[in-house]
């Protein structure tokens, strides 16, 4: 292995150690920190010095993003004016390794005479900061991953971790939903994501239907006006029973050149796949890769056909 890769094997494991050294660490303090936050009427304020500030700023844009709203708070500049961000119905989150960095410790004096709570995630019980605070989190590691034990890394990563189990846990207590997500993530690929099969399906005038009774002929010049390759054969009652492919339509004609001369409900295929219009795009394209299938129905707990999606409409979502 050369040299380089060998640090960074010493860098991955120091780290990956110091995330896995947070497991033993939890207590009942984790469980307070949440029932807080989660009765949080207003933000929970992220605030941190240095490398930890840069961190704080990440975890308060997970939160924001999952259902817990939050904003990142400069604690020197907190001190100097812009302490009118906070409210009383906030909590602070605070992290400082040491516990005693200088702006962090000021401003946890202020919150005490202001009456905002405040959870402080350092490595010390026993620190200025962990002794302010209303809770504390340990999230203390072996070393840091930097050779000259100087330069915050295993620390700066153990509290982002600490910061995600804080966020995620928020989310659970607070039943923030797939569809909550997708709100407050409406562009991009992670909306994307989320998107339902009923937003994507042919519905309507664009989706290709004929009953048993319709003749091969009309049936095909339903498939072609369509353009999608299949139409569904539904019953009197618009149940869905069937449905007809052109891949269908060419292995019948090779056996049978009379085909054309037959009803539809004599050729179709009787077990089509189906999907509910709930359902995530993700998933609709997960069935049609398992049954090499490039078309989904789209039919209510009754079987009642509402519409189709294809896999031409998932491609250019770019979900692959």
């Amino acid at each position: 292995m050369s040299k380089v890769r060998d640090i960074a094997r010493r860098v991955l494991e120091t780290e990956a150690g110091a995330v896995q050294g947070l497991i033993a660490q939890l207590d009942e303090s984790f469980d307070a920190a949440v029932d807080l936050m989660a009765a949080c009427k207003g933000r929970v304020v992220c605030t941190g010095m240095g490398k930890s500030g840069l961190v704080l700023r990440k975890i308060a844009a997970t939160m924001a993003s999952t259902g817990t709203p939050a904003l990142f708070l400069h604690p020197a500049e907190a001190i100097h004016g812009d302490l009118g961000m906070l409210t009383g119905d906030d909590v602070v989150l605070a992290a400082s390794y040491s516990g005693t960095t200088e702006e962090l410790v000021r401003l946890a004096e202020i919150l005490g005479r202001l009456g905002v709570p405040m959870v402080a995630i350092t490595r010390n019980p026993e620190s200025t900061i962990a002794e302010l605070a209303d809770v504390h989190l340990t999230a203390a590691i072996d070393r840091e991953a930097c050779p000259l034990e100087l330069a915050p890394t295993a620390s700066t990563t153990a509290t982002l971790a600490m910061g995600d189990a804080l966020a995620m846990a928020l989310l659970e207590v607070k039943g923030f939903s797939a569809d909550d997500f997708k709100r407050l993530h409406p562009g991009g690929n992670l909306g994307v994501k989320l998107l339902r099969v009923g937003e994507l399906m042919h519905s309507g005038d664009d989706l290709p239907t004929v009953t048993a009774e319709t003749p091969m002929p009309k049936a095909i010049y339903e498939m072609s006006s369509k353009r999608l390759g299949i139409t569904a054969v539904v019953d009197d009652g618009g149940r869905l029973i069937g449905c007809l492919t052109d891949g269908d339509l060419r292995r019948l004609l090779a056996e049978d050149i009379h085909l054309l001369e037959q009803p539809t409900g004599e050729c179709m295929h009787e077990t089509p796949r189906t999907i509910t219009a709930d359902e995530l795009a993700s998933a609709a394209l997960r069935l049609m890769e398992e049954g090499r299938i490039t078309s989904l129905f789209v039919c209510d707990d009754e079987g009642g056909l509402e519409g189709i999606v294809h896999l031409h409409d998932l491609w250019k979502l770019e979900l692959f």
